[in-house]
């Protein structure tokens, strides 16, 4: 049932004067919550250190890949030398303990 502008606001005590004063106040920004709300999904807060982390997980892998590089090539450095008979110098050798 839809009310009526005329009767049913008088006799609630709401006029036409009212609806100005609450339009304008409105406008001013004085009424926040009869401001116009925008429609659909809430825009997600940035956290400011989620683009150092992406950085510092793509760097971690490219380290990651370098490492398992470098690990097969000591590997294939490893067994060159034990085909070859040509013995490798361990750490302990170069402290001249040995």
């Amino acid at each position: 049932m839809r009310a009526r502008s005329g009767r049913c606001s008088r006799r609630e005590g709401l006029y036409s004067s009212h609806l100005v004063t609450w339009r304008r106040a409105r406008e001013r920004g004085e009424l926040a919550g009869l401001s116009p709300k925008r429609r659909g999904r809430k825009e997600k807060a940035v956290n400011p250190l989620a683009k150092r982390v992406v950085e510092l997980e793509r760097d971690k892998r490219r380290l990651e890949r370098k490492l398992k590089q470098a690990e097969l090539l000591l590997e294939i450095q490893k067994k060159a030398s034990q085909l070859l008979e040509i013995p490798l110098e361990s750490r302990d050798d170069e402290d001249g303990s040995a």
